[in-house]
């Protein structure tokens, strides 16, 4: 079965935060791995909110917005719809002692850099283009840089908010 047009989007968008590595002009390494074990493993994960002492740092994961934006889902007689879809990408990494939020700063840059990136081509927002759903627009928001405070992270971490412009043909969401 296909996936939903939505999930594809999800998929992209982390597909797309893997190109954080040195060899594309990065600091940061947030391509998949292999672990400890010989198991592979990634730093970048859809949906996922808890985290533990045995995950990679520096990470990220995309989440969906619990904030859903005040949109309609279509008119009355057409199944198109132009929806904002809004996500959070949430950056974890580790400490500087001294200074424990600028790793967050350097990591949420690199995230803006890669997500800029991913509108190179205006009709093809992050290869997701052509006849059918397609991401029309994506907005960057204002990153927020926490420290480690043991209720939310025991690492600093960030948020960048992210909006993205969806045109979806609500009939057919798998295709």
């Amino acid at each position: 079965m296909a996936d939903p047009f939505r999930l594809r989007v999800m998929k992209a968008i982390s597909a797309h935060l893997k190109s954080i590595v040195p060899a594309n002009g990065y600091v940061a390494d947030l391509s998949d791995y292999t672990d400890s074990a010989g198991r592979p493993a990634e730093r970048v994960f859809r949906g996922r909110t808890s985290y533990g002492d045995n995950d990679p740092i520096p990470m990220l994961s995309v989440l969906e917005d619990l904030r859903p934006a005040d949109t309609l889902n279509g008119t009355a007689n057409s199944v198109a719809a132009v929806n904002q879809f809004r996500i959070l990408i949430q950056g974890f990494v580790k400490d500087d002692k001294t200074h424990p939020l600028d790793p967050a700063y350097h990591l949420s840059a690199e995230v803006i850099k890669a997500l800029v990136a991913g509108k190179k081509e205006r009709f093809n927002l992050l290869g997701l283009g052509g006849t059918g759903p397609c991401v029309m627009g994506l907005s960057i928001g204002q990153p927020v840089h926490r420290p480690p405070d043991d209720d939310v992270s025991a690492v600093a971490y960030f948020l960048v908010p992210v909006t993205l412009t969806l045109a979806e043909n609500l009939e057919t969401p798998f295709a």
